[in-house]
């Protein structure tokens, strides 16, 4: 371990007469032995005290903490305008590293290496396909790579050996791997270590994945040798191979977290909530939120308190599964590489996704728009500065940044284009003894006696009316996100300020290019073409961003949790009793037969809601996938090529349930053909206007 200084300035006066102004520190963290430099690691910068401690678990608390970050590529992080003062410098993660103690003086830049007993070394042998050594010719296309990691003190449990994408880790050997070269030319053979970060940095409540150490080796590859062939012989064709890419894990993180979202798992939270609390179904990371949240949320209603008990749960399950993304981006769903083995895509490695920007982790989109606005600071947690939920002044809120709420407004357009909740409106208004504006009105002679059970969360549901979102303030939304708009007398006259008019001609036209993809793709002839694909994206990506701003933060969680709650009240099975509802018919959720029911009852849409429900949860997941992707920077098809195939039955889905619901086909086999972006209410209402005719 070494430091320096340099002086920034040469001093024009008396040294003692300079006013006492900032100065600067470089901090460089190597491999002691390979000189490799440590990217990604946590650097704290502490404000020394009285008898300097030697050891990184001395360091001083979080009060000490003057500031701290994570190095980049090569190594290195920058400290700027720090005061005069003696620090000392740590190093977060394995192995454990003393701390460096440097001294700051007015207006100098200085410079400290930290060497980190890592002592890495990596070995490679190349096989042939008889299995022999290759020592003296060159490696050939089809040949193997053994690589072989070492490092001091091995095995160690918080270091992690990364293969090099598309290598395969020994079973005997965790420090070993192999690898088949694939590609004729100088190759790189590179795998990591990662280290993880200490217990200490976790103390101070900060935010760090992994340290990495990069480790390469090169191969100069031949081409296969050409071999002559007589007699009969078999062929088999296979698809298109393609390259693993980092931001699969953020797809299946969406996958998961809108997964997590569904119905079947919210009714169960409700269940074990409210009905058989001792069923243990995992739940305590909403259980505790609610438990917050009920403290601080009341009515000015009386005989409210069931509907508020209701209100509380379904914003606390909404919270806390809207968004959740792995720090290392390594924890996925159990069914996440069985997904990507049946979509044909390749597992995506543990090459970081989340990038460091000002030691925070957050997905590469957001990095942009970040580094767009450096000087709005980031407001540190809730719990650290004391405030439930309030924070008056200009910051990006960090939970925010770190972990973005994954939802989308599709989906309660979709919902809502589904009559759920025009379902719940006209109960509500028989539950009030007022007759609807049909006439004859079919709800006058039913008789409400079996939501007897339900009289206090109907009551709660009418009397909170004017705090829940108006069907007109849901509809200027859906303009402002996607220019998509409702049709009926709530919303006549309805004039947006801010419109995406492009947005449905965009996303169509991506669908449709989705599908000429997939015709490439399994035909084993061809190597299918993602470039259409990617730029098609972008231009989605690209409008999807523009209407990202007002009420976006707020209203689709909003509008989910009305959903949702509308949703649990229809399945209750009181509403069974109640309306005419057809039991044989299969509906994957039991609020459906009830939405049915009422719509063959009341002469709306005869279309099943179960397509309106496809819609806004294929909608979500693929919108999700293009919204929060950095698709603005990516220039190669790879990324476009892995977003076909692992969302393709999301994309198919969609195209097949919008079919169902307005009658019109997306994915038509002309390509040059210009595509439907007819509003699809005005489709609903032509084929509604059809249907009544023939009636």
């Amino acid at each position: 371990m070494a430091t320096s200084k340099t002086p920034s300035t040469a001093p024009t006066t008396n040294p003692s007469t300079l006013p006492q102004r900032p100065g600067s520190i470089t901090v460089s963290v190597l491999d002691k032995l390979s000189r490799q430099p440590i990217s990604d690691a946590w650097i704290g910068l502490f404000r020394a005290t009285a008898g300097t401690p030697g050891k990184m678990k001395d360091l001083p608390g979080k009060q000490a903490l003057v500031a701290s970050g994570r190095t980049g590529g090569n190594g290195q992080i920058e400290f700027d305008n720090v005061q005069p003062a003696t620090y000392l410098v740590g190093y977060g993660h394995h192995p454990v590293t003393d701390p460096v103690s440097t001294t700051v003086d007015p207006g100098c830049s200085h410079a400290v290496c930290l060497e980190v007993a890592v002592e890495a070394g990596f070995d490679v042998v190349f096989k042939g396909a008889n299995c022999e050594p290759l020592p003296c010719e060159r490696p050939r296309v089809g040949d193997q790579v053994f690589g072989s990691v070492s490092y001091r003190n091995s095995p160690d449990p918080n270091v992690t050996v990364v293969p090099p994408p598309g290598a395969q880790p020994l079973r005997s050997d965790p420090l070993s791997f192999a690898l088949t070269l694939r590609h004729m030319g100088p190759t790189s053979i590179a795998p990591q270590l990662l280290f993880a970060p200490l217990g200490e940095v976790a103390a101070l409540g900060v935010e760090t994945g992994p340290a990495a150490l990069a480790l390469e080796a090169f191969a100069d590859v031949d081409e296969r040798p050409t071999q002559a062939i007589s007699g009969g012989i078999n062929v088999s064709m296979t698809r298109t191979e393609t390259e693993p890419t980092a931001d699969m894990k953020l797809w299946g993180a969406i996958k998961a977290s809108t997964e997590g979202m569904a119905f079947d798992r919210f009714d169960a939270f409700m269940d074990e909530l409210f009905c058989h609390p001792s069923q243990g179904g995992g739940f305590g990371t909403e259980k505790a939120r609610f438990g917050e949240l009920v403290k601080r949320r009341f009515l000015p209603f009386t005989d409210t308190d069931a509907y508020r008990l209701l209100k509380a749960a379904t914003e606390a399950f909404v919270i806390v599964n809207c968004g959740i993304f792995p720090l290392d981006g390594e924890t996925q769903p159990g069914d996440f590489l069985a997904y990507l083995d049946r979509r044909d895509l390749p597992r995506p490695g543990r090459t970081p996704y989340l990038e460091n920007v000002e030691g925070l982790r957050i997905l590469p989109y957001l990095a942009i728009i970040r580094r767009k606005l450096p000087d709005v600071p980031i407001a540190p947690a809730l719990e650290q500065i004391g405030v439930d939920d309030a924070n008056l002044c200009e910051a990006f809120v960090r939970g925010k940044l770190r972990n973005p709420c994954l939802l989308e407004l599709i989906w309660s357009y979709w919902q809502e284009e589904g009559m759920l909740v025009q379902t719940m409106n006209t109960i509500a208004r028989r539950f009030q003894n007022l007759r609807g504006l049909q006439q004859p009105d079919p709800l006058a002679n039913v008789e409400v006696n079996p939501l007897r059970p339900l009289n206090n969360l109907l009551w709660g549901v009418i009397q909170d009316e004017q705090h829940r979102l108006s069907v007109a303030r849901r509809n200027a939304e859906y303009d402002h996100h996607y220019g998509l708009r409702l049709e009926g007398r709530a919303v006549q006259g309805f004039r947006g300020a801010d419109t995406r008019s492009k947005f449905i001609e965009a996303f169509h036209h991506l669908l449709r290019l989705c599908t000429e993809f997939y015709k490439q793709d399994d035909d084993t002839t061809v190597k299918a073409d993602a470039f259409g694909v990617l730029n098609a994206i972008k231009e989605v990506h690209l409008i999807l961003s523009q209407g990202a701003h007002s009420q976006f933060g707020d209203l689709p969680a909003t509008a989910r949790t009305e959903m949702l709650m509308q949703q649990w009240l229809l399945a209750r099975p009181e509403f069974r009793e109640f309306l005419p509802t057809r039991a044989m018919v299969a509906y994957p959720e039991p609020w459906m037969d009830r939405v049915d029911a009422m719509k063959k009852l009341m002469g709306w849409s005869d279309t099943s809601v179960v397509h309106f429900h496809n819609l806004a949860v294929f909608g979500e997941q693929v919108l999700l996938a293009i919204r929060y992707g950095a698709w603005s920077t990516v220039f190669e098809p790879t990324q476009a090529f892995n977003f076909a195939r692992f969302w393709r039955p999301q994309i198919q889905g969609y195209i097949h349930a919008y079919r169902a619901a307005t009658g019109v086909e997306l994915g038509a086999a002309a390509v040059t053909q210009q595509v439907d972006a007819t509003l699809p209410s005005l489709l609903l209402q032509r084929r509604l206007a059809s249907q009544r005719r023939s009636a």
